[in-house]
C-alpha cells in the first residue's frame, strides 16, 4: 500500500511542480517571504552553522532559505519535478544546500547526521506522521530540533485531492486543530513541543494575497526537541 500511496502524492505534486513554484517565486513578496521566514526559522533552530535536513522539500524554498542563513542544509523530496525545481534554485547560491531524491518518512541517512529537521507544509500530506517522528529522531543529535510549519488547510475534507488509498493513508490532512500536528510530534517521541502562531505571515498573505484556490488563515510552526 505504501508504494501506490506515495506514488500517488508524487505524481501530484510533480504535475503542480511550475506553478506552484512560480507562485513561490512571485516578485513582490519574494524577499519579504525571504525576511519573514528567515526569522521564523532562526528562532526555532540552533546557530549557524548546523547541519539540517529540510523533509519534502519541494522546490526547496526552505533548503535555499538555511543555506543562506549559513547552514550545512539537505533537502529531500521524492516528486521529480519539484526536485528539478528545487536544484534550479540551489544551483543559483553561492553556499548551495543539497538537493537528494529521498523519502520524507524514512530518510535514508546515518543515525545522528543532523542538528535540526525542518518541513514546511508538509505535515498535512504525510504518511505514516508517527514512523516519520521515529526516523527524524534517529537521525537528530542529542536535543536536537523538528520545525514543521503547517496549518490545518482541510478541515472539511479532501474532497477530490489525491484518491481514495492516499486520501486514508494521510492521518493528519483533515485535522481541524494544528493541535493534531503538536500530538503527532509528542506522540512519535519528541518532548517540550510547542505550537507558535505565524501572524507575520498571516500579515502578508493579507496585504499580497494567497495561492488560488486557497484562503488567508493562520499558519503554525510546530517545534519539538529529541530527549
Amino acid at each position: 500500500m505504501i508504494r501506490p500511496v506515495q506514488d500517488t502524492i508524487d505524481a501530484y505534486w510533480s504535475q503542480r511542480a511550475p506553478s506552484y513554484d512560480d507562485y513561490q517565486q512571485r516578485a513582490e513578496r519574494r524577499e519579504l517571504d525571504t525576511e519573514v521566514w528567515g526569522r521564523i526559522w532562526s528562532s526555532a533552530l540552533p546557530p549557524a552553522p548546523s547541519d539540517v535536513l529540510d523533509v519534502g522539500t519541494g522546490s526547496g524554498h526552505v533548503a535555499c532559505l538555511l543555506a543562506r542563513l549559513g547552514h550545512r542544509t539537505t533537502g529531500i523530496d521524492l516528486a521529480p519535478a519539484m526536485l528539478d525545481r528545487a536544484r534550479e534554485h540551489a544551483a543559483a547560491l553561492e553556499s548551495p544546500p543539497r538537493i537528494l531524491s529521498g523519502d520524507a518518512v524514512r530518510p535514508d541517512f546515518p543515525a545522528g547526521s543532523f542538528d535540526a529537521i525542518t518541513g514546511r507544509y508538509v505535515m498535512w500530506t504525510l504518511r505514516e506522521p508517527l514512523v516519520a517522528v521515529a526516523s527524524w529522531i534517529r537521525l537528530l543529535r542529542p536535543g536536537g530540533v523538528v520545525a514543521m510549519a503547517d496549518s490545518t488547510w482541510f478541515p472539511q475534507g479532501l474532497g477530490d485531492l489525491y484518491d481514495d488509498a492516499a486520501r486514508r493513508a494521510l492521518p493528519v490532512a483533515e485535522a481541524t486543530s494544528i493541535d493534531r500536528t503538536a500530538d503527532v510530534l509528542r506522540e512519535g517521541g519528541l518532548v517540550d513541543v510547542e505550537v507558535t502562531p505565524l501572524h507575520e505571515v498571516l500579515e502578508l498573505d493579507r496585504r499580497l494575497g494567497v495561492a488560488p484556490g486557497h484562503e488567508v488563515q493562520l499558519q503554525y510552526l510546530v517545534t519539538g526537541r529529541r530527549p
